[in-house]
């Protein structure tokens, strides 16, 4: 079953860690968000493969904007 991860605040995409068909382990740091000149790493919320990715460096999120899908 996909689940989506989900920007947990507003900010700027400073580095996606991971490709397409990745293999990740929960609690891996898939995408870091810059906001307020701080560094804000988002988790893997459980393991998987990578499906899709919705979001490349210097893009602009919202609070619960879909980053990437797990599968």
């Amino acid at each position: 079953m996909a689940e989506e991860v989900r920007a947990p605040l507003a900010g700027n995409i400073w580095q996606v860690l991971v490709e397409l068909g990745a293999q990740v382990e929960e609690d891996d740091e898939l995408v870091i968000i810059e906001a307020l000149k701080m560094e804000n790493p988002v988790y893997a919320p459980r393991g998987g493969t990578v499906k899709d990715i919705k979001v490349k460096k210097g893009d602009k999120v919202a609070e619960d904007d879909v980053l990437l899908v797990i599968e």
